[in-house]
């Protein structure tokens, strides 16, 4: 990106997640203040990069393992920058006719995600895991997606960012409400350990320098692996149940990143 404001008068010098994210992979959408960042939780834990491939690679099986079981719609929230093996485009691997929403909070990456990946059978919005309603009534996602017929929503790697007070459960739990039976949920998660970290507790250094860059992180909690897979409540968790993202069904021998600190833990559940 160019180092500069631009038509959306982005601050430059405050990281972003999502650039973030796009610099751990590879991308190029990203500005020093998210680079800077970023080095700094890997300097705190040198495994965060690998645990975001891991997280996007993850995300690919997810969308191949649905495509397989009939889905041929999806709704991609906090989708983040778009790169390689976007979602519509490993669906559309399996099912031509699959259509996709790309949803997230952040206006310069839904202005790249309608630039790059916008097409008859995807679009791309800006709304807020915490406003369910405002996704679910959403022009866009009505043109595209029937939510009388199954669908698989997509939270990647996103609610580890929402406070309790803006209510994930509830929001996650009004998305379910929405889907019809044999439609799936994906969900990856931080899963921090409570030795660093319990509720908004930062207990160690390590701790306090991930958290450190990143505004509004002081009120979001570290959630045990209870209270994570109680965001499936009410669906049936597909095998291997949750579980780290590397070892979901892995398509060669799966590497378990070795962290400590943390790891990164998902699952997809179906909806009887």
């Amino acid at each position: 990106m160019e180092e500069s404001g631009g038509p959306l008068d982005i601050d430059t010098s405050v990281p972003n997640i999502a650039r973030m994210y796009d610099y751990w992979l590879g991308g190029k959408d990203h500005f020093a203040a998210d680079r800077e960042a970023a080095d700094r939780q890997t300097a705190a834990v040198p495994q965060v990069p690998l645990l975001a491939r891991q997280n996007r690679d993850f995300l690919s099986r997810v969308v191949r393992f649905c495509a397989g079981q009939g889905i041929t719609q999806f709704l991609d929230i906090g989708s983040g920058l778009p790169t390689n093996q976007n979602v519509h485009e490993v669906a559309q691997l399996v099912s031509p006719e699959a259509t996709v929403v790309y949803v997230d909070i952040d206006p310069a990456v839904v202005i790249h995600a309608q630039a790059m990946l916008a097409s008859s059978r995807t679009a791309a919005i800006r709304a807020d895991v915490c406003h369910p309603d405002e996704i679910l009534g959403s022009p866009e996602v009505r043109k595209l997606i029937d939510f009388s017929q199954p669908v698989a929503i997509l939270i990647l790697a996103v609610l580890h960012v929402v406070p309790d007070e803006a209510d994930p459960v509830g929001c996650v739990a009004r998305l379910r409400d929405a889907m019809a039976p044999g439609s799936y949920l994906a969900i990856s998660h931080a899963d921090v350990s409570p030795a660093h970290s319990f509720g908004t507790q930062r207990l160690t250094k390590t701790a306090r320098e991930i958290a450190g860059p990143l505004k509004g992180v002081e009120r979001i909690p570290a959630r045990t692996r209870d209270q994570i897979a109680a965001f499936f409540d009410g669906l049936t968790l597909v095998e291997p149940g949750l579980t780290d993202v590397s070892a979901w069904r892995p398509e060669g021998d799966a590497v378990v990143t070795a962290s400590e600190f943390m790891r990164i833990i998902g699952g997809v559940a179906r909806k009887d």
